[in-house]
């Protein structure tokens, strides 16, 4: 169903069964697949490729060049998987030459109400950005990470997988995988055991990264010290593994 008010370019392509609501307007070299869902009032400025299974709220705002001065209109890319949500006032911008000139969301996130998504980052699967979360330039962030409300991630940082960071506060250093941080600095806190049970993490393997964790966090290791240790644990345990490899790749250092 396409809206009379709706705009859509045509040099826009729509798969099948899309929903364009009132007052949408899609631009040129869009590319949407079936079944996606745009309520209404949604933006969505290309070159911007949407796979399938995809609902966009009201106001959302899809594809818009970034907010870098060094933007000089040139040709940058915005590619989304499948079955994600974004609700509504959502912002995601399109990547720069300076990295990769591509922004890339994965499948099956929820972006909560007013979350921002900033040029060339990089998102996996299974995410959620709670209301208001500011993800700046350049960030990756692993698969089923949670970001609670109002949080704000400092451009290049990475954010490993099924880590945890409670509301509020800034993210100024790389968060490990399975780590959950809270407070205004976003001290660790210990590791995300019950997300980790929620997915079906066994009480072994919870325990392994507990051991990990402390190896990085408790033990006064420096980071290669704590690699180093790690290293014969990592070669009989996937998460652990996961873990040291984060570790040696964590240009900015990680939180503390």
């Amino acid at each position: 169903m396409i809206h009379s008010t709706a705009v859509i370019s045509d040099k826009a392509t729509l798969g099948k069964n899309v929903t364009v609501g009132p007052f949408c307007v899609v631009d040129d070299d869009v590319v949407i697949g079936d079944n996606c869902v745009l309520k209404s009032h949604v933006v969505v400025r290309g070159p911007t490729t949407i796979g399938k299974n995809n609902i966009f709220y009201q106001f959302s705002s899809i594809g818009e060049d970034c907010q870098d001065k060094k933007y000089a209109g040139e040709r940058t890319e915005l590619t989304i998987g499948d079955d994600n949500v974004f609700r509504e006032g959502v912002t995601v911008h399109r990547g720069t030459v300076q990295d990769e000139s591509v922004t890339i969301i994965g499948s099956r996130n929820l972006l909560m109400v007013n979350a921002h998504v900033a040029h060339d980052c990089v998102l996996g699967d299974d995410i959620i950005l709670a209301n208001n979360t500011a993800v700046a330039g350049h960030v990756h962030i692993d698969n089923f990470a949670i970001v609670g409300g109002a949080v704000g991630i400092h451009q290049f940082c990475k954010v490993g997988a099924h880590a945890f960071l409670g509301a509020g506060g800034i993210i100024l250093r790389d968060v490990p995988p399975f780590v959950m941080v809270s407070g205004h600095k976003h001290i660790p806190q210990g590791i995300n055991s019950e997300g980790l049970r929620r997915r079906g993490f066994g009480k072994d393997t919870i325990m392994e990264i507990k051991r990990a964790y402390r190896t990085i966090y408790r033990e006064g290791n420096t980071i290669d010290e704590a690699v180093e240790k790690l290293t014969s644990a990592a070669s009989e345990n996937q998460e652990v593994a996961t873990l040291v490899e984060f570790l040696k790749n964590a240009e900015r250092g990680i939180i503390r």
